[in-house]
C-alpha cells in the first residue's frame, strides 16, 4: 500500500480520519496555528505528547509511546479498527513521517501521509477549516510490532552484520558539530546518507539511492529524520527498513562506544 497521497487525492480520500501533527524541532507546539486553520475534519496531535513517549534518561529525545496511552489518544481521534489514517504536517514531512511510522508500528495498516502537507493542500486552492471536529471515540486496538525496531545493542549488531545508515547532516554525522545531543559523533560502523538529499516525490531518484545498500536500518538525533527516511524508501517501492527508534540521542545517553570522521 503506498504511503504518500497528493492534495487532490487526499481531498477525495473522505473516509480517512484526517490527523494534523505540525511540528517544529525545538518543540513549539502547533496547536495555535491548527485553530487557525486545518483540513476540514483534521483532529490535532500533540506530536511530542500524543504521538512519542515520555522523555527518560536513556530511550532517546522521541521514544515510541506506551501501547495504552496510544490507543487512548487514538480512540479519542475517532479511529477504529480498520479505519484508513491521513497524516500531514506543515510540508517537512518529518513529524507527519513519524506519526506514518508510529501508527504502522501500532498496526495500522492503511495510514498515508499528504505529500507537501497543508503548504501543498493550500497551494491546490483547497479549503481549510477552523471548527474543531467532535468524533465519537473510535474501537482501535494497538498492536505493536507492525513495523520493525532496534535498540541499541540492535543498531551494533546492523552495523557489523548489514548498513547502519546514519541519515543526519555530514557534519553531524563525522562529529564535527552537534547542536543537540552532549556528544559528538556516530555510531561505529554506520554509514552517512543525509537525509536532505531524499525528496519524498521523487521515488526513482530514492530507488536508485538505496538500491546498493545492503539491507538499509536508519536513525538520526532522535527518530523523527529516520522515520522520514524510512517512508521515503518504503514510498520508493522498496522494503521498509528497521529503525533505531531511540537513534543518536539514545546511543550518547548510554554512554556507548562513538566514532568520528568517516568510517573506511
Amino acid at each position: 500500500m503506498r504511503p504518500l497521497i497528493d492534495a487532490v487525492e487526499a481531498a477525495a480520500w473522505t473516509d480517512a480520519v484526517r490527523i494534523d501533527v505540525r511540528w517544529t524541532l525545538g518543540g513549539d507546539s502547533k496547536e495555535a496555528e491548527y485553530a487557525a486553520g486545518h483540513l476540514p475534519g483534521a483532529v490535532w496531535l500533540d506530536f511530542d505528547r500524543d504521538v512519542c513517549g515520555p522523555v527518560g534518561p536513556v530511550g532517546g529525545r522521541h521514544p515510541l509511546p506506551d501501547p495504552e496511552a496510544l490507543q487512548g489518544v487514538l480512540r479519542a481521534a475517532g479511529i477504529d479498527d480498520g479505519t484508513p489514517v491521513l497524516v500531514y504536517d506543515g510540508g517537512d514531512g518529518m513529524s507527519a513521517a513519524r506519526t506514518w511510522w508510529t501508527l504502522r508500528w501500532a498496526g495500522i495498516e492503511d495510514v498515508r501521509v499528504l505529500t507537501g502537507g497543508l503548504a501543498a493542500w493550500t497551494e491546490a486552492g483547497l479549503p481549510l477549516e477552523t471548527q474543531v471536529p467532535q468524533r465519537p471515540a473510535g474501537n482501535v486496538t494497538v498492536r505493536p510490532g507492525g513495523l520493525p525496531v532496534l535498540d541499541a545493542d540492535g543498531a551494533a549488531a546492523w552495523a557489523a552484520d548489514h548498513s547502519l545508515v546514519d541519515v543526519r547532516s555530514p557534519e553531524r554525522y563525522r562529529g564535527e558539530f552537534e547542536p543537540v545531543d552532549p556528544v559528538a559523533g556516530h555510531v561505529p560502523g554506520a554509514v552517512n546518507l543525509f537525509l536532505g538529499e531524499d525528496d519524498l516525490g521523487d521515488v526513482d531518484r530514492i530507488r536508485a539511492r538505496y538500491e546498493s545498500v545492503p539491507e538499509p536500518a536508519f536513525y538520526c538525533g532522535s527518530g523523527v529524520g529516520a522515520a522520514r527516511s524510512a517512508l521515503a524508501v518504503t514510498a520508493a517501492g522498496l522494503p521498509t527498513p528497521p529503525v533505531y527508534i531511540g537513534s543518536w540521542s539514545d546511543w550518547a545517553a548510554r554512554g556507548r562506544e562513538i566514532a568520528r570522521g568517516e568510517e573506511s
